[in-house]
C-alpha cells in the first residue's frame, strides 16, 4: 500500500513521460529492462550489486544480484535471503564494512494483501556469501506503519522513511541509534527535512553531513538535498532533475559528489541515472565494471 500509494500520488505524466534532463542514465545493459530498477548499492570492492526491481504500477518488489566478472555486470538473481512468493523485498543497502546489508521487507506480515514493510538485515558469512536467513530489526525501529530506504552511516546511525502515526506529513525521515544497554532510540529529524507533505527516503552521506531526501510537497516526488551545520539540517535546494517525472531511491558516492537515482525513462519505466554534485568528482564511482579498472 505505501509504494502504490507513492505512484498514485504522481500524475500519469510523471509516470510515463520522458524528457531531456541534466542527468545521465546510468544502469548497465545487463541490469536495464522494462521493469522499474532502482535503489543500487554496493559493496566495497565494487564487485556486487544489489538492487530493487519492480514493476512499473509499484506493486511488486523484489531484491536483485549482479557480480562483476569479465568486464561486465553477470545476469541478475535472487539473493540466497529473497523473500517467498508471499513477501515482497525492497531497498537494499550494503554497510560501508561491507559485513552487512539491510534491506525491507513483507515477509512478516500474516497475509499477502498486508503491505507492511519492516527493515531486515542479512550477515556477511565466512564463506564471502550471505545468509539465507535475514534478521528483523527490533521495535521501536520498525513499527506498525511502514519503514523505507534504511541508510546505515560510518557512526552507526540508522536513517529511513516511515509513515508511523505522530509525523508531520503523511510520511517522515527518522534516525535511529543503538544505545549502551543494547536498545535502540528512534527520533524524527524534524524540520525543515519533515514538512506537511510526503518525506520518505532519506540516503545519508558517509559522514553524516549530508542528506538527499525523497518528498512530495505537492505534485511529485523529487529529491532534496540539506547540509549539516553544527547540528541543525540545513536545505541547500533541489537536485537538478526532470520536473515532469518523479525521483526515488538515491544513493550517495563515497565522497558525496556524485548521486545515482531511479526515474521514468519511456518505454524502460524506470532506470537508474547518475549525477554530479561537484564540479570535480571522483569517476572510479559508480564502480566501473571493465577489465584493469582500479576500484575503491
Amino acid at each position: 500500500r505505501f509504494w502504490s500509494l507513492v505512484c498514485e500520488l504522481q500524475s500519469a505524466l510523471a509516470c510515463n513521460v520522458q524528457a531531456e534532463n541534466e542527468a545521465v542514465r546510468w544502469t548497465p545493459a545487463a541490469i536495464a529492462t522494462d521493469q522499474y530498477e532502482t535503489t543500487p548499492t554496493f559493496t566495497p570492492d565494487g564487485r556486487e550489486m544489489f538492487y530493487m526491481q519492480s514493476d512499473p504500477s509499484f506493486r511488486r518488489y523484489r531484491l536483485l544480484w549482479s557480480r562483476c566478472g569479465d568486464g561486465k555486470w553477470s545476469k541478475p538473481q535472487s539473493p540466497s535471503f529473497a523473500a517467498s512468493s508471499e513477501g515482497f523485498d525492497a531497498d537494499p543497502f550494503i554497510a560501508h564494512d561491507g559485513k552487512r546489508l539491510y534491506f525491507i521487507s513483507t515477509r512478516q506480515n500474516r497475509t499477502k494483501e498486508d503491505e507492511d514493510f519492516d527493515i531486515w538485515f542479512v550477515e556477511r558469512e565466512p564463506n564471502g556469501g550471505w545468509a539465507a536467513h535475514a534478521q528483523r530489526m527490533p521495535e521501536p525501529v520498525n513499527s506498525e506503519g511502514s519503514e523505507l530506504l534504511p541508510r546505515m552511516t560510518a557512526q552507526g546511525q540508522l536513517y529511513f522513511g516511515s509513515d508511523r502515526a505522530g509525523g508531520f506529513g503523511q510520511g517522515d525521515i527518522y534516525v535511529a541509534s543503538s544505545a549502551s544497554d543494547g536498545a535502540w532510540r528512534v527520533r524524527n529529524v524534524g524540520s525543515p527535512v519533515n514538512t506537511a507533505g510526503f518525506e520518505y527516503e532519506a540516503e545519508v552521506s558517509r559522514d553524516g553531513r549530508t542528506l538527499v531526501v525523497v518528498s512530495n510537497r505537492g505534485e511529485r516526488s523529487h529529491l532534496y538535498r540539506f547540509q549539516k551545520r553544527q547540528d541543525e539540517w540545513i536545505e541547500s535546494g533541489r537536485i537538478p532533475a526532470r520536473d515532469d517525472v518523479f525521483q526515488v531511491g538515491p544513493l550517495l558516492s563515497p565522497t558525496a559528489d556524485r548521486l545515482l537515482f531511479a526515474q521514468a525513462d519511456g518505454d524502460r519505466s524506470g532506470e537508474i541515472f547518475l549525477i554530479d554534485l561537484s564540479s570535480e568528482v571522483d569517476a572510479r564511482w559508480p564502480p566501473r565494471c571493465e577489465r584493469g579498472v582500479n576500484r575503491r
